[in-house]
Protein backbone atom coordinates (compact mmCIF):
# COMPACT_ATOMS: atom_id res chain seq x y z
CA UNK A 1 0.00 0.00 0.00
CA UNK A 2 3.22 2.40 0.41
CA UNK A 3 4.15 2.61 -2.41
CA UNK A 4 0.59 3.24 -4.38
CA UNK A 5 0.54 5.98 -1.72
CA UNK A 6 3.62 7.25 -2.81
CA UNK A 7 3.04 6.96 -6.31
CA UNK A 8 -0.55 8.90 -5.95
CA UNK A 9 1.57 11.82 -3.48
CA UNK A 10 3.89 12.22 -6.58
CA UNK A 11 1.40 13.17 -9.11
CA UNK A 12 -0.19 15.56 -6.27
CA UNK A 13 3.08 17.29 -5.93
CA UNK A 14 3.66 17.17 -9.57
CA UNK A 15 0.60 18.96 -10.94
CA UNK A 16 1.14 22.16 -9.17
CA UNK A 17 3.76 23.13 -5.75
CA UNK A 18 2.52 22.15 -2.80
CA UNK A 19 3.85 22.85 1.14
CA UNK A 20 4.44 20.45 3.55
CA UNK A 21 0.66 20.88 5.06
CA UNK A 22 -1.45 20.63 2.04
CA UNK A 23 0.46 17.25 1.66
CA UNK A 24 -0.21 16.45 5.23
CA UNK A 25 -3.39 17.27 4.36
CA UNK A 26 -4.56 15.40 1.94
CA UNK A 27 -2.41 12.32 2.87
CA UNK A 28 -4.55 12.37 6.31
CA UNK A 29 -7.91 12.45 3.66
CA UNK A 30 -6.80 9.44 1.85
CA UNK A 31 -6.77 7.77 5.08
CA UNK A 32 -2.53 7.56 5.62
CA UNK A 33 -1.52 7.52 9.01
CA UNK A 34 1.49 7.05 11.40
CA UNK A 35 4.58 5.96 10.06
CA UNK A 36 3.38 5.46 6.47
CA UNK A 37 2.80 8.86 6.37
CA UNK A 38 5.85 9.93 7.89
CA UNK A 39 7.87 8.17 4.80
CA UNK A 40 6.19 9.66 2.49
CA UNK A 41 6.68 12.66 3.57
CA UNK A 42 10.36 12.27 4.20
CA UNK A 43 10.24 10.35 0.64
CA UNK A 44 8.67 13.32 -1.17
CA UNK A 45 11.19 15.49 0.38
CA UNK A 46 14.30 13.40 -0.62
CA UNK A 47 13.13 13.04 -4.13
CA UNK A 48 12.70 16.72 -4.38
CA UNK A 49 8.77 16.99 -5.05
CA UNK A 50 8.42 18.74 -2.16
CA UNK A 51 10.43 22.17 -1.15
CA UNK A 52 8.95 24.75 1.05
CA UNK A 53 11.29 27.48 -0.85
CA UNK A 54 10.73 26.35 -4.06
CA UNK A 55 6.70 26.41 -2.61
CA UNK A 56 7.14 29.85 -1.03
CA UNK A 57 8.81 31.47 -4.40
CA UNK A 58 5.78 30.37 -7.03
CA UNK A 59 3.09 31.18 -4.16
CA UNK A 60 4.83 35.11 -3.81
CA UNK A 61 5.17 35.30 -7.98
CA UNK A 62 1.39 33.65 -8.89
CA UNK A 63 0.07 35.83 -6.00
CA UNK A 64 1.45 39.31 -6.57
CA UNK A 65 1.18 38.78 -10.45
CA UNK A 66 -2.04 37.48 -11.16
CA UNK A 67 -3.66 38.45 -7.67
CA UNK A 68 -1.93 41.59 -7.32
CA UNK A 69 -1.43 41.32 -3.50
CA UNK A 70 0.65 42.80 -1.54
CA UNK A 71 3.51 41.72 0.81
CA UNK A 72 1.48 41.58 4.04
CA UNK A 73 -1.38 39.82 2.60
CA UNK A 74 1.11 36.96 1.29
CA UNK A 75 3.03 36.66 4.49
CA UNK A 76 -0.04 35.99 6.17
CA UNK A 77 -0.93 33.76 4.37
CA UNK A 78 2.17 31.53 3.90
CA UNK A 79 2.64 31.89 7.70
CA UNK A 80 -1.45 29.98 8.03
CA UNK A 81 0.15 27.05 5.81
CA UNK A 82 2.98 26.85 8.13
CA UNK A 83 6.18 27.85 6.04
CA UNK A 84 9.02 28.99 8.11
CA UNK A 85 10.37 32.75 8.03
CA UNK A 86 13.35 31.65 5.75
CA UNK A 87 11.36 30.26 3.24
CA UNK A 88 9.08 33.39 3.56
CA UNK A 89 11.76 36.01 3.01
CA UNK A 90 13.38 33.70 0.07
CA UNK A 91 9.71 33.50 -1.54
CA UNK A 92 8.99 37.49 -0.82
CA UNK A 93 12.55 38.42 -2.81
CA UNK A 94 10.67 37.00 -6.23
CA UNK A 95 9.60 40.63 -5.84
CA UNK A 96 11.17 43.02 -7.58
CA UNK A 97 10.44 46.71 -5.51
CA UNK A 98 9.99 48.71 -8.70
CA UNK A 99 7.58 46.45 -9.53
CA UNK A 100 6.25 46.24 -6.39
CA UNK A 101 5.66 50.18 -6.25
CA UNK A 102 4.36 50.04 -10.18
CA UNK A 103 1.82 47.26 -9.06
CA UNK A 104 0.68 49.81 -6.22
CA UNK A 105 0.40 53.15 -8.92
CA UNK A 106 -1.58 50.70 -11.03
CA UNK A 107 -3.84 49.84 -8.82
CA UNK A 108 -4.35 53.19 -6.95
CA UNK A 109 -5.10 54.37 -10.77
CA UNK A 110 -7.42 51.66 -12.06
CA UNK A 111 -8.92 52.32 -8.37
CA UNK A 112 -9.84 56.04 -9.18
CA UNK A 113 -11.00 55.77 -12.79
CA UNK A 114 -13.59 53.13 -11.13
CA UNK A 115 -14.82 54.74 -8.51
CA UNK A 116 -14.76 58.34 -8.98
CA UNK A 117 -15.94 60.32 -5.75
CA UNK A 118 -13.51 57.75 -3.84
CA UNK A 119 -12.03 59.55 -0.47
CA UNK A 120 -8.17 59.05 0.20
CA UNK A 121 -9.13 57.08 3.08
CA UNK A 122 -11.21 54.42 1.34
CA UNK A 123 -8.51 54.21 -1.16
CA UNK A 124 -6.14 54.01 1.00
CA UNK A 125 -7.94 50.93 3.03
CA UNK A 126 -9.03 49.42 -0.51
CA UNK A 127 -5.12 49.00 -1.00
CA UNK A 128 -4.20 47.85 2.62
CA UNK A 129 -6.49 44.52 2.83
CA UNK A 130 -4.76 44.02 -0.27
CA UNK A 131 -1.95 43.78 1.79
CA UNK A 132 0.07 46.92 0.92
CA UNK A 133 1.96 48.80 3.09
CA UNK A 134 0.78 52.42 4.80
CA UNK A 135 4.12 53.36 4.10
CA UNK A 136 4.22 53.18 0.58
CA UNK A 137 0.33 53.46 -0.75
CA UNK A 138 0.97 56.86 0.98
CA UNK A 139 4.51 57.70 -1.09
CA UNK A 140 2.34 56.46 -4.16
CA UNK A 141 -0.99 58.71 -3.59
CA UNK A 142 1.32 61.59 -2.65
CA UNK A 143 3.45 61.32 -6.20
CA UNK A 144 0.09 60.86 -7.88
CA UNK A 145 -1.41 64.05 -6.43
Amino acid sequence: MFSVNLERAKKYCAYQERCHTEVRSRLIEWKVYGDELEEIMAALVEENFLNEERYAKAFVSGKFRINQWGKRKIIQHLRMKNISDYCVRKGLEVIDEDEYLAMINKLVKKRIHEKKHQSAAQLISYLMSRGYEYELIQRVIDDAS
